[in-house]
This record gives C-alpha cells, structure tokens and sequence, in this order.
C-alpha cells in the first residue's frame, strides 16, 4: 500500500507515514494528501514488542494525538480493539 501511494501521489507533494506501521495503512486522502491508519492495526503491530495495554498508551501519546503539521496522517478507529 505504502509503495501504491508514493508512486501515486507523491508527485503533488510530500506525504507523511508513521515509522514501523506500514501494515495498519487503510488508504490515502487524496483531498488533504494524507495517509489514513487503522488505529486498532497501529494497536496489533505494537502489541508484538509490548502488550496491548503500553501498545495503546504509547500510541495515545506519541502517535495519535501528534500533530507534525499539515500532512500528519488520519487515524481511524474502525472500533477493532476493546
């Protein structure tokens, strides 16, 4: 998917991905040129290196509510974990 959007729409401009979570990427804005994650994805690669409780904390903190200026990917809760 990662590969799909660069060579897709990188041409119109920078695009943003989160470090280590390629595999939660659900599709691309092209409105806003955005990424869009899964947030219950971005939950399940995490929770290989931590539990699901440090997973989720860790991205509430450092991911989620991270604003990185006007390309910060979408997160989206498609209500997948508890």
């Amino acid at each position: 998917m990662k590969e799909y959007i660069i060579d897709s729409y990188s041409q119109d401009g920078d695009i943003l991905f989160a470090s280590g979570l390629d595999e939660a990427i659900l599709g691309f804005d092209p409105i806003s040129f955005r990424v869009v994650y899964s947030r219950a994805m971005c939950v399940e690669v995490m929770s290989r290196d931590m539990s699901q409780e440090g997973a989720i904390e860790y991205l509430q903190y450092n991911t989620f509510n991270a604003f990185v200026g006007d390309k910060t990917p979408i997160w989206v809760d498609d209500f997948y974990y508890d």
